[in-house]
């Protein structure tokens, strides 16, 4: 009998572990896509730009976005090598922002748009990393009209050495 109880009571216990756990996952920040029709000019424009210099592109993505809240990525970089990063941002939205963090959560890169800027929407960075580890970068975008935005990603890495860039 008292083996029985002791078995329901982990068995119980167990159920309301699980429970708790899958709970907790729903919090999760899901990155989704996004209509991007009205970016692809800048996009293959960005695309052919960078190639020509010696860039290829590692990693690229449409992402939803809300307004004012950051969107994390978690990307690994390795030692010594360059990469530029580009963020493309809702052409409406009256701020944006990129930071860049390294694996200590030390800031590493800061960069601002406000509308009416030369640069606009499109936030860029170059970014030779000292160490070969994860690194965060987080755009975000201040948009009083939309609360639901697009934001668009792209992670190019130096392959071809420099003087060597295609013509």
């Amino acid at each position: 009998m008292f083996k029985t109880l002791l078995n329901f009571i982990s068995g119980t216990a167990l159920v309301l572990t699980l429970s708790a756990t899958s709970g907790q996952a729903q919090d999760v920040i899901r990155q989704q896509s996004c209509d991007i029709s009205g970016y692809t000019a800048a996009i293959d424009s960005i695309k052919q730009y960078y190639g020509e210099r010696g860039f290829s592109l590692l990693r690229e993505a449409s992402m939803t976005m809300e307004s004012e809240y950051e969107m994390p990525i978690v990307m690994p970089m390795t030692q010594g090598t360059w990469y530029q990063f580009v963020f493309i941002g809702d052409p409406t939205s009256r701020l944006y922002e990129v930071r860049m963090y390294d694996y200590s959560e030390k800031e590493v890169i800061f960069k601002q748009n406000k509308w009416g800027d030369v640069d606009g929407n499109i936030i860029n960075f170059d970014y030779v990393p000292k160490f070969t580890e994860m690194h965060m970068i987080k755009p975000v975008q201040v948009n009083k009209k939309k609360k639901k935005l697009c934001g668009y990603v792209m992670l190019f890495k130096r392959t071809a050495p420099p003087g060597e860039e295609k013509k």
